[in-house]
């Protein structure tokens, strides 16, 4: 068996074990047991085996090496958890700010190495991030709020109320737990207001915290420079690795251009330098015979090349992308250092061996997947091909690779794909490697800070042109989430399109049949996602922490019910639920209800708005509300007099009545639209934010509509809410609380928890279960968590 073969069985045996919804046990014992049997087996004179025996002997031993290894780091990062008693209690540390904070005009954010922990009996994990929010000071003007100066390096004195990772649990969505196990952040929390907070020492002296240092003070003068310049935030990013610098428009114009990988520190940086240095050492070693005489210019080129590299990974804080990077440019040093020829698959397949053993982890990063395809189709179309071609094609050639060859995992991961791509690769990969990004670290060092303008002038232009194609009409294919096989014989598909052909850009010639390639392509557009029969109801209340956000869907026509909170800078529509529709493959909504003002239910309408075509909005928003101003036409009010069909389903708005809009004084969580939808298999209720007032009037108005199979429990289980009487009346068989973990508000209350359990009702929640997925079909309720779907050990 081949070494290449064999070191993707090993990552194939990493892969699978964070797919495993529990870890193994005794996995020291069986990790010597099955090295024992794929040492010793083949070469026992007592033991006569096949070849193939030997290979299938040699791949279950490298399978379960790379499996056991990614589990030996996993029992590591996980023994260094925070308890759960300790959650959410006031606990003093003494450590080390080890990250460059992050602010904005809220809070800074910075990860934190505890050092000692003061509080008794406490135990916090060494590695953890914090969030630092603006508090009123004593010395300043009533009402003026400020943030601390903290800096990277710093030792502090805090108290901190801590969580552990936790993650919202959704289809098509982001899992935080899994991204903080990999970078070791095994709490997160924020620090208390409290006079103990003490800055200890300004610098502490240790090589990560003085890269950390470096890269805050090129930060802070490049900000100083640039004030006011429209990309200060992409010159910074591509010196520091600071993304968070990139305001959200410019991320989406790099994202529909397929650019955002130019402005992460990533491996075409790291390498294009790279090769810049090696290049220039080498000439200028080979102008001294003197030098060449004692080291070959080739080394000491190796060596330069490899130490910017090294310099710039860290610089990049040392991100999973710039590792990823840095060993394939090792594994090339070391080949260049011995003199060896060394073939592209040998590199490409080292790299990914040191990739796994550093971070068993990289396999659930989509970054993992797209710098290792990227590189695996450039080599498919230029490596070991007869004959050449003009530089011009061969670029063209090599963008439609990427872009061809990448499309079934971008399909597969975030359900888009740019197809100005080429065109803006094209233009911005020499742009920004081969000028920006070569003037932007020059002016890292202070005397040549002077080269920011030059090279904020050349972003600029390039912008401009990105911007253009960002704004043409079919700039992204948007469309559902395909199922895994498809995007397998995708790859396969790509692979076969991309085989030599008798000419550099020929297609229908040079390897027979390369057109069968499209054939594998078509399943991922052609195979549309399942969809409710006529009268069924599929429902889903997605886990968007202490809010709601639930979307309902018919034969022919969705409806989303609230929008989930905002959190900060962004928000659940644009994190959460925009995610969930796309992959799905929801490309509009025909009705959105926002129950009404509260930012926990209508937080991320607008981002919605923005990304979703919606053709009506009801809801009980005041008219001057910015949700309201989005719809010119098609916008109402929810009272009772509404109800409409669609396929066979019933939908019904129960409240607030009409007259309640004429209180200019009305309560916005009593006015909280109330809907129920009925079908012949079952029926749902959503009363959103009402407390025992509402419950009271819904009951005197008309009690024989309110029993319902399934109720989203009213204001999230508050204990101003679920009056007994209503609950009894409603008389569901499933209550679904939509609560945040760990919420401040504590909810759902365990009296009114309780007292859905002894009427009989079937309890779930959002921040223990996940997104709850419910099918009304076949005369009955079809009910799965996301969680018990997708579950894994890390949770």
């Amino acid at each position: 068996m081949s070494i290449q073969v064999s070191i993707f069985i090993f990552a194939f045996g990493a892969g699978w074990l964070q797919r495993q919804a529990v870890l193994p046990e005794n996995f020291w014992a069986w990790t010597l047991i099955l090295m024992a049997i794929g040492l010793r087996i083949p070469w026992s004179s007592q033991v006569v085996l096949s070849v193939a025996a030997k290979k299938i002997l040699w791949g279950i031993f490298f399978f379960s090496a790379g499996f056991f290894w990614a589990a030996i780091f996993a029992q590591w990062r996980l023994t260094d958890s925070l308890p759960y008693e300790w959650e959410s209690r006031d606990i003093q540390l003494i450590g080390i700010v080890a990250s460059l904070p992050q602010s904005n005009n809220r809070n800074l954010r910075f990860l934190f190495d505890v050092e000692e922990v003061l509080t008794a009996g406490a135990h916090v994990p060494e590695h953890i991030s914090l969030a630092w929010y603006k508090t009123r000071h004593q010395h300043h003007e009533v009402g003026e709020v400020t943030l601390p100066q903290v800096k990277a390096g710093e030792r502090w004195q805090i108290t901190v109320r801590l969580k552990r990772p936790f993650s919202h649990a959704n289809p098509h969505g982001f899992d935080f737990e899994a991204w903080a196990l990999e970078r070791n952040i095994r709490a997160t929390g924020y620090v208390r207001s409290s006079d103990h907070n003490l800055r200890l020492d300004k610098i502490v002296n240790h090589p990560a915290y003085w890269i950390e240092r470096i890269r805050q003070e090129i930060r802070d003068r490049f900000t100083r420079i640039l004030s006011g310049e429209a990309y200060a935030g992409v010159l910074i990013t591509l010196a520091t690795g600071d993304q968070r610098a990139i305001t959200r428009e410019q991320w989406q114009i790099f994202s529909r251009t397929g650019t955002n990988h130019l402005v992460a520190i990533s491996g075409l940086h790291i390498t294009m330098v790279s090769s810049m240095v090696f290049a220039l050492v080498y000439r200028l070693w080979c102008w001294s015979p003197y030098l060449l005489l004692r080291v070959p210019a080739r080394r000491i080129a190796v060596i330069a090349g490899l130490v910017v590299a090294l310099g710039y990974t860290f610089l990049s804080g040392f991100s999973i992308p710039a590792q990823r990077a840095f060993c394939m440019l090792a594994v090339v040093a070391v080949a260049l250092w011995r003199g060896r020829i060394t073939s592209a698959t040998t590199v490409l397949t080292w790299a990914l061996l040191w990739v796994i053993l550093l971070d068993p982890w990289a396999v659930c990063s989509p970054g993992f997947w797209l710098s290792f395809g990227a590189i695996a189709m450039i080599m498919l179309v230029t490596v070991g091909r007869i004959g050449s071609i003009h530089w011009l094609l061969e670029w063209v050639r090599v963008q439609w690779a990427i872009t061809l060859g990448l499309m079934p995992l971008l399909l597969g991961m975030f359900q888009q794909v740019s197809l100005v791509s080429p065109i803006a690769n094209a233009i911005a990969i020499p742009l920004v490697s081969l000028a920006v990004v070569p003037l932007t670290l020059l002016a890292t060092i202070p005397m040549l800070d002077f080269l920011l303008l030059p090279a904020h002038g050349i972003l600029s232009g390039g912008m401009q042109i990105l911007q253009g194609l960002s704004n043409a009409p079919y700039a992204v294919w948007q469309q559902h989430a395909p199922p895994t096989w498809t995007i397998m014989a995708g790859v396969t598909g790509v692979i076969w399109i991309l085989l030599p052909g008798s000419s550099g850009l020929g297609f229908f010639s040079g390897f027979p049949a390369r057109w069968l390639g499209i054939v594998a392509l078509l399943p991922m557009f052609l195979i549309p996602p399942s969809k409710p029969a006529k009268g069924e109801l599929w429902l889903t209340v997605l886990d968007v922490g202490q809010g709601l956000a639930v979307v309902a869907r018919t034969k022919n026509y969705t409806l989303l019910f609230d929008s989930g909170p905002g959190f900060g800078e962004t928000d659940s529509g644009h994190r959460i639920v925009v995610p969930f529709l796309r992959g799905e493959g929801i490309k509009q909504l025909d009705t959105i209800i926002v129950s009404h003002a509260d930012s926990d239910h209508s937080g991320g309408a607008l981002s919605i708005l923005d990304s979703i075509p919606t053709l009506r909005l009801i809801s009980s928003l005041n008219t001057d509300h910015p949700i309201q101003q989005r719809f010119s036409t098609n916008r109402h009010p929810c009272h009772t007099d509404i109800s409409w069909e669609w396929d066979g389903v019933l939908f019904e708005s129960l409240h607030p009545l009409i007259q309640d809009y004429r209180n200019p004084k009305r309560n916005t969580n009593e006015s909280s639209c109330v809907l129920k939808i009925s079908t012949r298999h079952g029926s749902i209720l959503l009363p959103a934010d009402i407390g025992r007032q509402s419950e009271q009037a819904l009951l005197d108005r008309g009690r024989n509509v309110l029993p319902s199979t399934v109720l989203i429990a009213p204001h999230h289980g508050s204990k101003t809410s679920s009056s007994e009487a209503f609950i009894r009346q409603v008389n569901p068989e499933l209550t679904i609380f939509t609560v945040g973990y760990r919420n401040r508000f504590r909810h759902p209350d365990k009296a009114v928890a309780e007292r859905y359990r002894q009427l009989g009702s079937k309890l779930l929640r959002s921040d223990i279960d996940g997104a709850v997925s419910l099918r009304f079909s076949n005369n009955s309720i079809e009910v799965e968590t996301w969680r018990a779907r997708y579950r894994r050990y890390w949770q």
